[in-house]
Order: C-alpha cells, then sequence, then structure tokens
C-alpha cells in the first residue's frame, strides 16, 4: 500500500508539472516532434514534456527527456521470487524497480510475508499508537480449512476485539471487561475452503468493521517496491507486554485447536492456517528471522503455507497408521504394543523366571468387566510349559491360562477346556487373546482363532485378583506346568492395561499393581552358555533364552556331539566314506582271480543285534563258483553260483530236526553285468521264517524259500565268514569282481585297520582276519583284448572277461574273418546283386524268378483265358488266341450266329509266322511277320496284339443302319440289309420300287391266269392240289 501511494504521488507531480506547461503560452515546443521511440509529447509554446511509451522497441524501453535513452537498469534483473522488473532513468543514472508477486516484499522480492500456524500460536505485534482509541487499519489475506479459529486480536485497556472463523464465516466480535461477547458484524461468505481471502479491517474503540476484498490473483495484488519498505517485525523494539495498554495479536494467545467457541477470557479456538502480506497500519508484518526459538511474542509460527499433508511424511512411527485430521494436523493409530501421539513409546516388557528364579505378579481389578470380556498380551518363550495367567475372586481360579507342549491352554471354571493348534514356544513374540462372550470361550493366537468353546457363565467382578507368570503358591503352581519362564508385554483385560512398569511420557490406565516378584525390565535373556553345553571344541553364542553352538569342521549336532569322521578322510584314496550314527565304513569294489585271494572275517565279539539279512552285489561270467560261506558245525550258510544261477543254502538250529531251507534266482546271473541279492527273514521277529531273496531290486519277482529257518545269528562271534571262495586248493573261487557286503547292517570291510588312516570307532564289526593274498581293489576284468583277438583290422570291446569284435563294413564274424561282400561272385543269373547282412538279394529282370532269378516265369501259368482258347506266353505277360466263334482280350464274348438266311462267306486262312527268340521261339499269327523288336510282331492292317492273334472286329461300331446285319471280314465288314434298304451301311431306303414292281408281276400273273382259265375250259379237268408242311 505504501508503494502505491508513492506512484499515486508521482502521478500527482507530473500532473502538476503537465499543466504549468499548457499554462505557457509563448511557444509550442512539441511542433518540433521531439519525442522518439513512440513517446508522446505533452506542451504548449516553447516547452514540452516527453511521456515515453510503455511498450518495448527492438526489445527495449527507451527514457530520457526526448526518450532516446535506452533504459538498463533491468538488464541484470535483479527480481526474485517472480517479480517483475520495471526499469527507470532518473537524474542520468539508470534504476528499476520490482513489482513483488503476492506473498514477497522488499526491494528484490527476497521477503517473504507468507506464514502460518500448524499447531495452536500466536504472533504478537505492538503498535504504539499515541491515540488508543484511534482505529487500527489492518489488512491481510489467509487461507485455512479449519471452520473455527481466531485470526486476530486487539486488546484497548479492558476492550477486547476479536476477528474470529465461526462455522466457516468470519465474525468480528467485541468485549469490555468481564461482560458478555457481543457481536459487531458477520461477513455471509464461507470462507474455510482452502483458498486465499483477503480481509481488510478497521479495530477501533469507536468504529469497528471488517470487509472481504477481491482476492488476489496472479499479479492482481503486485506491489511495486521502490525502496525497503516499513516493516513491523515480532520483537523489534517493543516494550513487555505486561507494560502496555494496547496489544494486536496475529492468532490467539493461549488458544486449543479444535475446541468450540468460549469466552474469550478462556481459551479461545487456536486459528491452523496461513497467512499473506498483513499490513497494520500500512506497515509490512513479518514474523521474526529465528522461528526455532519460543517466546512470549511468538509461538509456533512457521514460514510459508505448505500444502503437504503431514500423513506423506510418515510420522507415526513402528507401524502406526495415520489419520489426516485437517490442514497439517495428524493422528497416529497405534499398533500394539506402542503408544503416543507418533507410537513411539512401547510397553515395557517383563521378564518372568530369569536365572530359573520362580517370578509372579499379582494384580486387582478395581471394576467390573462384567461376563463378557478379553483378556489379551504379547508372550515369548522357548519353554514348552509354564503358567500364564489366572483370575481368581474369593472361592476359586474361574480363568487359567497355561503352556502344555508348547500350545495355549484355557481352562475356565475349573472343567471346560481350549487348546490352542499351534505352538508359541519358539522364542518369538505372539498376541494371544482370550474372549469370553454369550457363554463361550475363543482362543485366537496372532489374529488367527484357535477354536471355540461353550461354558458357563463366568462373572468378573471389582476385588478379583489376577495372577501373571505363576501362583504365591509353588506347589499349586507346578500343577500347570511350573512358574512361566520368558515375557509379557502389553497385558489387557479389554481396553485397560496391566502395567508391570509404567512407560514414560504417555500416561494409561492400569488396574492395581499389588505385587511383583522377582520380575524383572525388559526382555532379557538367561546366559545359557554358561553351563558349556558345546562338546568337542565347540563355541558356543547365546541366544534368547537358548544357545547355538559353531561346530568344528569334523562335528556337528546341536552340542557338537557328532564326529564328521569323513570329513578327516580316514579312507585310503581307492574307497569312498560312508558315515554312520557312530563311526564311519570305507566302501569299495574288489576283484578275485584265484583261490589264493579268499576273504576271511569275524565278528568282534561286540555285535549284538539279530542278524537276519545279508546284502551282496557281484560281477563275473562263472558258472559255477562260491560267493560266500560260513558254518560252525551243523549249522551253515552258502552263497553261490550253480549253473548260472544264484543259490542260498541255509542250515541252522532253529529247533528240533531243522530242515535245510534253500532259494534260487529265477533266471542267470553270470552275464558280466553287475547284480545286487538281498536275503533277508520275512519276519525277523520270529524264532523261524521263511527267507526271501530279492535280485537287483525286482521285488516282484523274488524268490520266496519253502520250508522256514531261523536267523544269522551264529555268525556274530567265532564263526570264519569266507568271502570269494572255500579257501586255498579248494576249487570253485569265484573270478570276478565283489561290491559292498552286509551282514545284519554291518559291512564286511575289504580293508585292515592298518589300511586306514583312523580306526573304526563303532563298536559292532566284523574285522577282517587274513587273506592269502591282498585283493586287487577296484573291479577289473581279465585282459581279453591284449593282444587283439580281431582279424582284419577289427576293434576289440572289453565286456568284462569276454570280447566283442567291431569290424569294418567288409568284414564280419565273431573276429571279422567273413568277408561282407557277398556280391563279387555275381550269383544273380538274371538280376541285380544286392549286399545283405549275412548274405545278399536278387532283384530279378522282368520274367525271371528264383534266389538266383535263374528261373523264367511262365506267365501263362493261372491265365484266364476262356475254355478253347489258346494262352499265348509272353515276357511280362500272355495273350488269348480265339477260336473262331469268340473274341475278346480273354476270348470270353462269343461272336453271334449268322442268319440262315445269309450266305455265308469264306475267309481265308491267313498264315503263321514261327520267330526265334534269345529266350524261346514264338508265333505270329493271321499273316503277321516278327518284328525286329524281341517276342513282338508287325501285324497286318485289321489284326492286333503282341503276336497278331486278335482280329480287330469292324461290326464293334454297329456300321450297318436300318436292321442291317454287320458281318465281320478281314479289315473290314459287310452289312446284309433288309428288303427295304441298300447301299453300305443300309442307308438307302428302296422300298417304293419294290412296291411298282411288285404291281406290275402281279398285273402280268392276273393276265397270266385269265389267259389259262380260259384255255383250261375249253380242254380237260384238272385237280390242283396244296400240301402245307408244318
Amino acid at each position: 500500500m505504501l508503494t502505491m501511494l508513492r506512484v499515486y504521488g508521482y502521478f500527482c507531480v507530473l500532473g502538476f508539472l503537465i499543466a504549468d506547461t499548457l499554462s505557457d503560452n509563448d511557444i509550442n515546443g512539441c511542433e518540433e516532434q521531439p519525442c522518439h521511440n513512440g513517446g508522446v509529447c505533452v506542451g504548449d509554446h516553447a516547452s514540452y514534456r516527453c511521456l515515453c511509451s510503455l511498450q518495448s522497441r527492438d526489445g527495449r524501453l527507451y527514457g530520457g527527456e526526448n526518450c532516446t535513452v535506452a533504459l538498463l537498469g533491468c538488464n541484470a534483473n535483479h527480481c526474485e521470487n517472480g517479480g517483475i522488473c520495471s526499469p527507470l532513468f532518473m537524474n542520468n543514472r539508470h534504476a528499476y524497480t520490482c513489482i513483488c508477486q503476492a506473498g514477497f516484499s522488499g526491494l528484490n522480492c527476497k521477503t517473504p510475508t507468507v506464514f502460518s500456524f500448524e499447531t495452536q500460536g500466536h504472533m504478537y505485534v505492538a503498535t504504539q499508537l499515541l491515540d488508543p482509541e484511534a482505529p487500527l487499519n489492518v489488512t491481510f489475506s489467509f487461507r485455512t480449512r479449519h471452520p473455527i479459529g481466531t485470526l486476530l486480536q486487539r486488546r484497548v485497556d479492558d476492550l477486547l476485539l476479536t476477528i474470529e472463523l465461526v462455522d466457516g464465516r468470519l465474525r468480528l466480535s467485541s468485549l469490555r471487561g468481564q461482560g458478555s461477547s457481543t457481536l459487531v458484524q458477520e461477513l455471509p461468505e464461507k470462507v474455510a475452503d482452502d483458498d486465499w481471502h483477503r480481509v481488510e479491517a478497521l479495530l477501533g474503540g469507536v468504529v469497528s468493521l471488517i470487509k472481504l476484498r477481491q482476492p488476489c490473483s496472479e499479479g492482481s495484488c503486485s506491489m511495486a517496491s521502490g525502496t525497503e519498505d516499513a516493516f513491523l517485525e515480532q520483537g523489534s523494539g517493543f516494550v513487555e507486554l505486561e507494560s502496555v495498554r494496547q496489544s494486536l495479536f496475529i492468532g490467539a494467545e493461549g488458544g486449543r485447536s479444535g475446541s468450540a467457541a468460549k469466552r474469550e477470557t478462556e481459551y479461545p479456538p487456536a486459528y491452523l492456517g496461513c497467512f499473506r502480506d498483513v499490513f497494520v497500519d500500512s506497515r509490512l508484518v513479518v514474523p521474526a528471522g529465528k522461528l526455532s526459538i519460543s517466546s512470549s511474542t511468538q509461538v509456533n509460527v512457521t514460514l510459508g503455507c505448505s500444502e503437504r499433508d503431514k500423513c506423506e511424511d510418515s510420522p507415526c512411527q513402528n507401524r502406526g497408521r495415520c489419520l489426516s485430521q485437517g490442514w497439517r494436523s495428524f493422528s497416529c493409530d497405534c499398533q500394539r504394543p506402542y503408544e503416543g501421539p507418533t507410537c513411539a513409546e512401547e510397553y515395557i516388557t517383563a521378564r518372568f523366571g530369569n536365572q530359573d528364579f520362580g517370578s509372579f505378579a499379582l494384580f486387582s481389578l478395581d471394576d467390573d468387566p462384567g461376563d463378557k470380556f478379553v483378556v489379551s498380551m504379547f508372550i515369548r518363550t522357548k519353554q514348552s510349559s509354564g503358567l500364564l495367567l489366572t483370575l481368581a475372586n474369593s472361592t476359586s481360579q474361574y480363568l487359567r491360562l497355561w503352556l502344555e507342549e508348547g500350545q495355549i491352554k484355557v481352562q475356565v471354571n475349573n472343567f471346560e477346556s481350549l487348546v490352542g493348534q499351534s505352538s508359541v514356544s519358539n522364542g518369538h513374540f505372539h498376541l494371544v487373546m482370550v474372549k469370553l462372550e454369550d457363554r463361550t470361550v475363543a482362543l485366537y493366537q496372532s489374529g488367527h482363532s484357535q477354536g471355540t468353546v461353550p461354558i458357563r457363565p463366568v462373572l468378573a467382578q471389582s476385588g478379583d485378583l489376577v495372577y501373571v507368570g505363576g501362583l504365591a503358591d509353588q506347589r499349586a503352581t507346578a500343577s500347570f506346568g511350573g512358574y512361566f519362564k520368558g515375557c509379557v508385554q502389553d497385558l489387557r483385560i479389554n481396553s485397560r492395561r496391566l502395567q508391570f512398569f509404567p512407560i514414560n511420557k504417555t500416561p494409561v490406565g492400569s488396574f492395581k499393581l499389588e505385587q511383583l516378584t522377582n520380575v524383572t525390565h525388559g526382555c532379557t535373556s538367561d546366559n545359557t552358555c554358561s553351563a558349556s553345553p558345546c562338546l568337542n571344541g565347540g563355541v558356543c553364542y547365546s541366544m534368547w533364552d537358548d544357545f547355538s553352538c559353531s561346530c568344528p569342521p569334523n562335528t556337528a549336532g546341536r552340542r557338537c556331539e557328532e564326529v564328521k569322521w569323513c570329513e578327516l578322510s580316514p579312507c585310503p584314496s581307492t574307497a569312498v566314506c560312508q558315515p554312520l550314527a557312530q563311526g564311519f565304513e570305507c566302501r569299495s569294489n574288489v576283484t578275485l582271480r584265484s583261490d589264493q585271494s579268499t576273504l576271511i572275517y569275524r565278528g568282534n565279539g561286540k555285535i549284538s543285534r539279530s542278524i537276519s539279512s545279508v546284502v551282496l552285489s557281484f560281477r563275473t561270467r562263472q558258472t559255477d563258483s562260491t560267493l560266500m560261506h560260513a558254518e560252525r558245525g551243523s549249522e551253515y550258510l552258502t552263497i553261490s553260483l550253480q549253473h548260472s544261477r544264484l543259490l542260498l543254502e541255509l542250515q541252522v538250529k532253529a529247533g528240533v530236526g531243522s530242515p535245510k531251507l534253500t532259494a534260487q534266482s529265477w533266471g542267470p546271473v553270470s552275464d558280466g553285468e553287475w547284480h545286487m541279492v538281498e536275503l533277508f527273514m520275512e519276519n525277523p521277529d520270529l524264532q523261524t521264517s521263511r527267507w526271501i531273496m530279492v535280485l537287483d531290486k525286482r521285488r516282484e519277482e523274488s524268490d520266496v524259500s519253502i520250508v522256514s529257518s531261523g536267523n544269522l545269528d551264529f555268525l556274530r562271534d567265532g564263526v570264519d565268514i569266507l568271502l570269494g571262495g572255500l579257501g586255498p586248493e579248494t576249487g570253485g573261487h569265484l573270478a570276478g569282481c565283489l561290491g559292498p557286503v552286509e551282514i545284519g547292517g554291518i559291512l564286511l570291510p575289504f580293508y585292515g585297520d592298518t589300511d586306514l588312516n583312523l580306526p573304526r570307532p563303532q563298536d559292532e564289526q566284523f574285522v577282517k582276519i587274513s587273506g592269502s593274498e591282498p585283493p586287487q581293489y577296484g573291479c577289473l576284468g581279465a585282459s581279453v583284448c591284449a593282444p587283439n583277438p580281431c582279424l582284419n583290422q577289427g576293434m576289440c570291446e572289453d565286456l568284462f572277461d569276454q570280447f566283442l569284435c567291431k569290424c569294418s563294413p567288409e568284414w564280419s564274424g565273431p573276429q571279422c574273418q567273413d568277408s561282407t561282400d557277398t556280391c563279387a561272385s555275381s550269383p544273380c543269373v538274371h538280376g541285380t546283386c544286392n549286399i545283405r547282412s549275412g548274405g545278399y538279394m536278387c532283384t530279378c529282370e522282368p520274367g525271371y524268378t528264383g534266389a538266383r532269378c535263374e528261373a523264367d516265369v511262365d506267365m501263362c501259368d493261372d491265365n484266364k483265358c476262356s475254355q478253347g482258347a489258346t494262352c499265348l506266353r509272353g515276357r511280362l505277360n500272355y495273350g488269348c488266341l480265339c477260336p473262331q466263334n469268340m473274341t475278346g482280350l480273354l476270348c470270353n464274348v462269343k461272336i453271334p450266329d449268322i442268319p440262315w438266311y445269309i450266305d455265308k462267306i469264306m475267309i481265308p486262312t491267313l498264315p503263321v509266322s514261327v520267330c526265334l527268340s534269345s529266350r524261346w521261339n514264338y508265333s505270329c499269327f493271321n499273316g503277321g511277320n516278327c518284328s525286329t523288336v524281341e517276342n513282338t510282331c508287325d501285324c497286318l492292317p485289321g489284326f492286333m496284339g503282341q503276336w497278331c492273334e486278335m482280329d480287330v472286329d469292324e461290326c464293334t461300331s454297329s456300321p450297318c443302319q436300318n436292321g442291317g446285319f454287320c458281318r465281320n471280314l478281314n479289315n473290314g465288314f459287310h452289312c446284309m440289309c433288309e428288303i427295304s434298304f441298300s447301299g453300305e451301311h443300309c442307308q438307302i431306303d428302296v422300298s417304293d420300287f419294290y412296291f411298282y414292281v411288285f404291281l406290275f408281276l402281279w398285273q402280268n400273273m392276273f393276265q397270266l391266269m385269265s389267259y389259262l382259265i380260259l384255255r383250261l375250259d375249253d380242254g380237260p379237268e384238272v385237280e390242283w392240289g396244296f400240301n402245307m408242311e408244318d
């Protein structure tokens, strides 16, 4: 506003100068047009003034006396925050002024004039008018979405003038002394719409009013700043509040956000929103520089007007949900177990059973939860049993919660029980909730229902006791698994807490704590490593009420109690280490080739298990040999090969007169492939049982013994067990390979203790006693390919004690001794030879057959010529020579007989020629001659066929018309016409000619008859007679 007054004064002075110029009547100075660049000349007589154009010329503005000076003041564009620079030229110096956007002021528009109250606050402005009763002129813009709030208060002695928002409308009210508030003015417009609104107010003891002005649009409230504005900065040079008679507050001192309108002397509702361009008596009001320092003159003032929702900054901690409460305010919906304005405070956890001390807490109820209530808490434990909570009155304990095998168990009225479905003793926090309502009890774990059961009515009343973690009586506590060991947090009955330890900042309602025994602050853990639980050099790490052992590389198990023997490389390089529960075994294959390689074993005297099975693997091409044998007295076990089949023979003293047991494999096993045999009792728990033999895990083809026998316990001690034969010079030794052999699940090792890097630690063992010579480790067949048995550069393939020759294509046979070119001798007489595996095959020429194409094919075999016809044999086909009355390809079509009234024409018989051929002689019929093409003839016209055997029937096309009879001739035909027709094809009708001939003959015959009759009348009588023959 101050700038506007300055501009107004500038134009007034300009007007006076123009008027003075116009009053001079001496010389009209504008006649010479002194103003340039669009300037307008104003003058009279000898003087003039140039009003320079505000429109740019060539991108520049011009000034000076004649508008000829290019204005350079805005070249550097010193205006900030969207301010518009206007260049000036005064006193022969370039200058500028900034027209600032709304919300900014100052010489270069650097000073922000926008501030806000995000929470309840105020700003004190000292006015110090000489006349306190004089009205105070205040203009400001504001923006809010809250319908209630105190925008401004002015106090003069005991008079309080207030501009406030009530139900979204602006209201001016006054209050004098302790009287009642008086409404001075209320504007009808609703302005709590989050838009900027501009207010002008006149606040005085006599006259006070408010009015709304048109809000600033883009640039409509711009302010020119030729010089620095005069500011009323809060707290700069003003006296203390207590020593002044008058005061002005922006906002409300002591206001409370969201409260309803009350007496202004109490806490008026606080304004939450923004201010902009506040002027008090044309002096701009801005906040103090250090907004972080609160004082009685400035409280909770924030520079700027942020539209950002507070919830976007995620102010709620620990998974709390932020709820927006309007402009820049929020509330937090906290997740359990957190509290506070931002969910930053956590309910303090109580530790029970620390260092295994019995502990409990006791609360008393001071209200009546009634027959519908909910008990909930967070628990954390690694213990599978323990009492959690008991609700008791003076007569009984009507609700119990305890742990049983890691699951929550609820009991109501000492009778109805409900057990959770999942374990909670895993060291994690679980929210446990028990809900009693409508004569049912329901159990929930971490929000998941664990079931409900019906109960008798339960009533919780004031004075009842709540025991947590156990009871005062140790023996009674032991009935429910003993004292609870773990942590409890945020224990509630309905929404009211049972606090073991109060939280610091946020007070909450809690039932009264009566006793706290051995319950500690926080969820600490016992020192579980103090007892050194880790074995074999393991390092213990303490976890919450648990421990973890970091075991050395060769150990395993929770306490490093399991030694990983195989990681210590106890076996030689030719064996594979197999870990056992208490030791290891070294497994490999061995090759046995002579009676000197028989292996002998004996139990170490510590075998206590019952032996009811034998498992072994072998590979051989022998048809007869001994794989395993052991005997003691009349008891013996033999596993052998007989005629390529596996045979089990067993005799044990299982009872009086125990029979010999045998079992044999179905198929041969001496094929050079690996085979595994499993021998076991069908029912090892009985004294005697049938034995089953399974070969290569094909249980569907297993063999079951007919008789029953006992187990193999006689092998446990004092009995020699032989593998691969019966000993030196006994014969029947195995020539092949043995894989792992187990008796009763105990391996018969191929290595002695001296062959191992570490002794085997297990108790039950079979020990290798001796062998005539050390076995050959691995499975190696005989050297069947050295020297190479295959001839003609055939390649020898070792098939374990047997070879296979892979021959080149030219040779075959077991040793590539036979040539594969079977066509070299040209065995096919009349055909092409094709090499086939094991021989040859002939593809015969046409007309030949036989394995070597040596026989002619007689095409007349099974011919179809009709009876009486002669078959003519060809190379690829045959023909039929028909008799005179037959025709057709197969002579099966009869030639029609010639009618009796037609004279027969003698057809000459044509000669037959005999022709010579490379395969056989043949004939050419009907005058045909031998052709140069073998087995064919050159035929006369009218004949066809390979041997001219077919007379072409020219009558086939029915050439004779009008009922004429066609006779076939050699290379032609003849039509026998009816009496009325004539011509080559009987095509000429001659019936009229014959009629006239008949009349002529009849006339002559009549005349002759007449003559004869006349003559007869003169002569003797003669008798005429006719004989008609059938």
